[in-house]
């Protein structure tokens, strides 16, 4: 593998690492969270090496040509047959162009082989790289607390920030005397099933293998970024929809936070929202909603004495529905988990008919694939499902509404 090729390979793989540390610590996993920071910074040795024979080989005038990551945090690979990633890249391929009804290993890295429906599992390689493409792309993963799982259900015991009481004072080699009943709350995740198909042309089995795999990893990336956002919004929604009515309304649910939220709350919107705030100016025609100086790519609206982080997304990840623009306010991290399986399987027919599409009458071949995972709330106090009324809409009387 070239150096520059396998620096950005590096460093893909360590941000994955620490992002998934990261997400074990919070759910307080720390043998697992121990594990992958061990594993960060074993990747973080290598990419110290490798910048270091790329500074030679640069300063000696044999500069290793290698295209750009087209996205952040993506890599590209390279045909290499000593690569783990082109190993799973060469036998998915191959069970593609099989109609995945081959499911041989193909090196020490593979995990795959057929799930309890049949179906191809996708190599864990491949895997990694999908969940590198579906964090490429902006998504309310971004916002909540995402828990990997490789269980199909279980529980989890949380304390909620009003529920922490303190240690009390012990001296040494004395008793634990009585103490308050502790506070917690359990959380249960039930792992489900999700599913899609895709259509692909006769033609594209004939292609190449990283053009087959590329195909499969960018669908199957992109179906579980926006399953994920459903999920998460069906979470918000099963809360009492709040109408903050105007911007004196969400510095009042600001405030209902209370302390423990309202330091780390922001509020998120979609394109309608960011019309609407963008249009608020205050007694003196300054405008409210303005850019973090600190870093401009960030909005914040000034609400009163304070100013509040502002997050927007497009309508088409949050809708505005009967003309309800969203915000929700709030620290959806202590209020959302997310239960991620990572797990990825797919089936194959050039018969099948799905809706009005008929693969064989068209000469193609469609693709169903599948992914595990569970949305559940955490905490719903810390945040507010709240909306405003898009300007052309008449307001509710009563400012609540039970969805």
């Amino acid at each position: 593998m070239k150096l520059k090729q396998k620096l950005y390979d590096l460093l893909g793989r360590h941000k994955a690492k620490v992002a998934e540390a990261q997400s074990a610590l919070e759910g307080g996993d720390l043998e697992r969270a121990e594990a992958l920071t061990t594993e960060a910074q074993t990747l973080s040795g290598e990419i110290e090496r490798v910048k270091a024979l790329l500074a030679e080989q640069e300063r000696y005038g044999g500069e290793d040509p290698v295209e750009e990551p087209v996205q952040k945090g993506i890599t590209i690979q390279t045909e290499n047959p000593e690569d783990g990633y082109q190993q799973a890249v060469k036998a998915f391929a191959q069970a593609a162009r099989e109609r995945f009804y081959s499911q041989k290993a193909a090196g020490s890295m593979m995990q795959e082989g057929v799930d309890a429906d049949g179906g191809y599992t996708v190599p864990e390689d491949i895997v990694t790289r999908i969940i590198e493409l579906r964090g490429a792309k902006e998504s309310l993963l971004d916002e909540v607390h995402v828990i990997p799982t490789t269980k199909p259900s279980g529980r989890r015991t949380i304390k909620k920030r009003g529920q922490h009481q303190g240690f009390a004072t012990v001296a040494e080699a004395a008793k634990f005397g009585k103490v308050a009943t502790p506070q917690f709350t359990t959380i249960s995740y039930e792992i489900e099933k999700r599913g899609g198909y895709l259509p692909v042309t006769n033609e594209l089995l004939e292609d190449s293998d990283n053009n087959i795999a590329a195909v499969a990893q960018q669908w199957l990336a992109d179906e579980a970024r926006v399953t994920a956002n459903k999920e998460i919004l069906a979470v918000i929604a099963a809360k009492t929809a709040k109408d903050m009515k105007d911007l004196d309304g969400i510095l009042r649910a600001w405030v209902g936070l209370g302390s423990a939220f309202r330091a780390v709350s922001k509020l998120i919107t979609n394109d309608d929202g960011l019309l609407w705030l963008g249009t608020l100016k205050d007694a003196n025609g300054r405008y409210l909603l303005t850019p973090n100086p600190a870093n401009p790519q960030q909005l914040r609206l000034c609400v009163g004495p304070h100013t509040l982080p502002v997050k927007t997304y497009d309508n088409d990840t949050i809708p505005t529905t009967d003309g309800k623009i969203p915000m929700i306010l709030g620290y959806l991290k202590e209020g959302v988990v997310y239960w991620d399986r990572r797990s990825f399987s797919v089936k194959v027919s050039d018969s099948a008919v799905v809706g009005s599409f008929n693969a064989f009458e068209q000469d193609m071949t469609i693709w169903r694939g599948s992914l595990r995972d569970d949305c559940t709330a955490w905490d719903d106090s810390a945040f507010i499902n709240g909306y405003i009324t898009a300007p052309d809409t008449p307001a509710a009387p009563d400012g609540e509404v039970t969805k």
